[in-house]
């Protein structure tokens, strides 16, 4: 699995955005950050809360200059009736049939022939400034990636569980006297 530091992955995969499908290429988002979540399948049991949590938070997430962008296995055309069935979403979902691009960022499980769940943060170089990944029976909080792209995004200091309206912690470094 790639990791903080590390350069993300091109991509210009078909998608599904609205209730069309086209392309999308990472070159051409032009958000300061992107969400770039996977996750194993549509019409699933986890899946779609977390699809829908994230179109839920897509106001929150602009309001941060961050883009979010959904890839699974299944087709453009699969993405599309699956979101008019959740009510309709308002960002990307790619199709990566094959697995190619989970598997430029170490997240396709090759035994099950479908993307890990994991979650990468891009910056405006398009590094990856923070990464997690999950077992497929636990969905990812969205709230918690809006904290982190929050916490990115203020370049301060921020401990467990820090919030915007919180203050920052100082690092503390060890002087002669703590020693």
């Amino acid at each position: 699995m790639l990791k903080p530091g590390d350069t993300a992955p091109p991509f210009d995969l078909p998608c599904a955005i609205g209730d069309r499908a086209g392309r999308l290429r990472l070159s051409a988002i032009d958000s300061e950050m992107v969400v770039l979540f996977f996750y194993p399948h549509d019409f699933s049991f986890i899946c779609p809360t977390e699809v829908v949590g994230f179109h839920n938070s897509r106001e929150a997430f602009a309001a941060e200059r961050a883009s979010v962008v959904a890839v699974s296995i299944d087709d453009a055309q699969t993405h599309l009736r699956w979101a008019r069935e959740l009510g309709g979403i308002g960002y990307p979902l790619l199709s990566d049939q094959g697995g190619a691009l989970a598997r430029a960022y170490g997240v396709f499980d090759e035994g099950a022939e479908k993307a890990m769940r994991a979650t990468f943060i891009l910056d405006s170089k398009r590094t990856i400034v923070y990464c997690v990944a999950s077992t497929v029976n636990v969905g990812r909080s969205v709230s918690e990636t809006l904290r982190v792209v929050r916490a990115l995004r203020s370049g301060r200091m921020c401990p467990a569980d820090w919030q915007p309206d919180s203050n920052p912690v100082s690092p503390i470094i060890p002087g002669p006297s703590s020693r």
